[in-house]
């Protein structure tokens, strides 16, 4: 009997050791449950992060191309230096190109939002003929509040996660939890990297501004002198002298041929002699 009764403690005891780790995991499904359901007290909830994300206001990305005629390259640049110092704009890129036949000044400009319009206007009137000019505007409010709502949450949870790591008993709930709170601060960083490259550009429009001057040519006004000329000509003559030796050169199957047909002419003639 006694031998008996040690025998269904023994099966009693592991029973019980196979059961812990599934309680244990019970416990902190629970503790997690009850953290969710702490989560909507501490932290304020969606709705409210939606009404605070309704509160923002238009963002409107300007963008514009244009291209002017000028008479002078280096005047119309003063010119457009002195506007741009008035409007608080800047040149973030630039660009000069000179050959024979016309000078270009590419020109990309940050200007403030407010002053967009007024800076096409001077542009359109007081530097030259203008030959060209496009202007867009891009509402991108939606993609805006869409990213901020998300962005709340995100730092919602990582709070969360946060505190839930304080309590965290085992390692493989601590490192469960790190990875996550790895995750969400990758996630936090694009989404404020977006909102910062959106404010940029609704904050400072772009204007893409290309300044174009033909050279005329004559004998008063021109430039190139007629050593650069002629030396141009002696350049273009040897292009079209290659070209035309390569030209030949690719028919070099056709000149196969020709000793084919030869041959074939002389046993043709010689034939009919006979």
């Amino acid at each position: 009997m006694n031998k008996l009764f040690l025998s269904l403690c023994c099966l009693a005891l592991i029973h019980c050791k196979k059961n812990e780790p599934q309680s244990l995991n019970a416990n902190l499904v629970d503790v997690l449950q009850e953290d969710k359901v702490d989560a909507s007290i501490k932290f304020p909830s969606e709705k409210t992060i939606s009404e605070k994300a309704t509160s923002i206001s238009k963002k409107i990305i300007k963008n514009g191309d244009m291209k002017i005629q000028v008479a002078d390259i280096n005047k119309a640049q003063s010119q457009i230096n002195t506007f741009l110092k008035n409007n608080k704009a800047y040149i973030q890129k630039e660009r000069f190109q000179n050959n024979d036949l016309d000078e270009n000044l590419d020109l990309t400009i940050r200007v403030p939002h407010q002053n967009f319009d007024a800076l096409i206007n001077l542009f359109s009137t007081g530097v030259g003929s203008v030959l060209s000019k496009n202007v867009s505007s891009d509402d991108v409010t939606e993609e805006y509040t869409d990213v901020s709502i998300k962005l709340a949450n995100k730092k919602i949870y990582l709070e969360k996660y946060r505190e839930m790591l304080k309590s965290a008993k085992t390692t493989k709930d601590m490192l469960e939890i790190q990875e996550n709170i790895r995750a969400l601060e990758d996630e936090i960083d694009v989404s404020e990297g977006r909102l910062r490259f959106i404010d940029d550009r609704v904050n400072y429009s772009t204007l893409n501004l290309s300044l174009y001057k033909e050279k005329v040519r004559s004998s008063a006004t021109s430039r190139i002198g007629f050593g650069s000329r002629f030396g141009d000509s002696l350049t273009e003559g040897w292009n079209s002298f290659v070209e035309f030796l390569l030209g030949i050169i690719s028919l070099w199957p056709f000149f196969l041929l020709i000793p084919v047909v030869v041959f074939l002419w002389r046993k043709w003639r010689n034939k009919r002699k006979k």
